[in-house]
């Protein structure tokens, strides 16, 4: 059995992991976690141009997480999560 593209086994094309620079941050989503697919499809459909895809992927994950009690906003892997969103947009400031 082959294994799924975009995994460890088996990489995407476009896999950028032997490309990043030495101090470029990265932030990855496994499948582990329950929005993973559609948090996926909404970058996709962003990237492509699909507005009207891109709010109504928005909407449905919106959907899924609005009967979960939100994590706290002070959890250690949310802080993180917000620290690692901040050095992607610094380094790519500072890397033109």
């Amino acid at each position: 059995m082959t294994a799924p593209t975009g995994s460890k086994a088996n990489p995407s094309q476009f896999d950028c992991y032997d490309d990043l620079a030495e101090d470029e941050p990265y932030f990855v989503i496994r499948a582990h976690d329950p929005l993973s697919d559609a948090l996926i499809e909404l970058h996709a459909y962003i990237g492509a141009g699909q507005s009207g895809a891109a709010h109504n992927k928005l909407a449905e994950i919106m959907e899924l997480t609005r009967d979960r009690a939100p994590r706290p906003s002070d959890s250690p892997k949310y802080r993180e999560t917000f620290a690692i969103s901040q050095a992607m947009e610094a380094w790519r400031r500072d890397s033109r």
